[in-house]
């Protein structure tokens, strides 16, 4: 009886998560989360990566991996909140997929400014590296993942090579990157806190990845919400500039989509708001078979 009341609690949860989401209008991440401590992997959390007390990471292992793809993932927040333990429902969506999934904390304004969230990301991309053996994964199969500004912060360390060479790291060891909702050609004008989090002497040329594409760049899968603060165009504007050059590209705008449903749908009762576990699945296994795909972004004009 005991067993069969939790089960019933289990499943008036998975139930009550989209209710909650869709009548209050924000982010439940506890409920999110509860299918999330269900599943074939393990989890090892807190471990530092660097020298701050949010230069820590939780790492999510399938059962028995052995030279699995590993996928970083950085959350958003407007770069200035956010916190690795409220995404384990990514961690644990990648992992039962058959991933490695690397969740790093990052520093955040005001404590921290541009490009130091950036020089954090270099420093969790350098550690799975380096520990890829020990967590079970392929260290040719790096690929790195952002939701909003996480986006923005995968996307620099995929398009501009230094800050990964900065830490002794390689960009070579990208083997592809996910934007998930993200701001390709920001600028400072959208509010006032972006210009004190990104301030002088750096300017759009420095944090626009848009502007730092070159034929260089790994093969990129970009992921937008129709109906969202963000502007789809983002994504198609970054599309528009890969494949400009070369870049594979596999562009996806989710009709209906809300700017949390990109990376909400990763848990298990909202998987039905958006395709993106399937997307980053196909994504990942054709990249690394060496056939990346590519698609246009759908037109955005009618």
């Amino acid at each position: 009886m005991a067993k069969w009341r939790s089960r019933a609690a289990v499943l008036a949860i998975l139930v009550a998560v989209p209710l909650t989401l869709a009548n209050c209008g924000r982010v439940s991440f506890g409920l999110a989360n509860v299918p999330a401590y269900f599943g074939s992997y393990s989890r090892r959390a807190d471990i530092p990566y660097g020298t701050e007390p949010r230069q820590s990471l939780d790492v999510y292992v399938p059962t028995g991996a052995a030279r699995r793809p590993i996928v970083v993932f950085w959350y958003g927040g407007t770069w200035q909140k956010g916190a690795k333990e409220q995404y384990r429902f990514v961690g644990a969506a990648l992992a039962n997929s058959g991933y490695v999934a690397v969740l790093p904390d990052y520093r955040l304004f005001p404590q921290a400014r541009f490009p130091q969230f950036i020089d954090d990301g270099a420093l969790a991309v350098r550690w799975a590296h380096e520990h890829a053996a020990e967590i079970g994964g392929d260290p040719r199969a790096l690929f790195l993942m952002g939701h909003s500004a996480g986006a923005h912060l995968a996307a620099l360390l995929a398009l501009d090579e230094h800050y990964l060479r900065n830490v002794g790291a390689s960009h070579n060891w990208v083997r592809g990157w996910i934007g998930l909702s993200g701001p390709y050609d920001l600028t400072t004008a959208w509010s006032p806190l972006l210009r004190e989090a990104f301030p002088p002497p750096y300017t759009a040329k420095d944090w626009q990845p848009i502007l730092l594409v070159s034929a260089h760049a790994p093969p990129a899968l970009l992921i937008h919400g129709a109906h969202e603060w963000v502007p789809a165009q983002q994504a198609d504007l970054l599309t528009q500039a890969l494949t400009g050059v070369g870049v594979p590209v596999d562009c996806h705008l989710y009709d209906g989509a809300s700017h949390f449903d990109t990376v909400g749908a990763f848990s298990l009762p909202l998987r039905a708001e958006a395709p993106t576990l399937a997307d980053v699945r196909f994504f990942i296994e054709r990249t690394t078979r060496g056939a990346p795909p590519r698609a246009p972004c759908p037109d955005l004009s009618s």
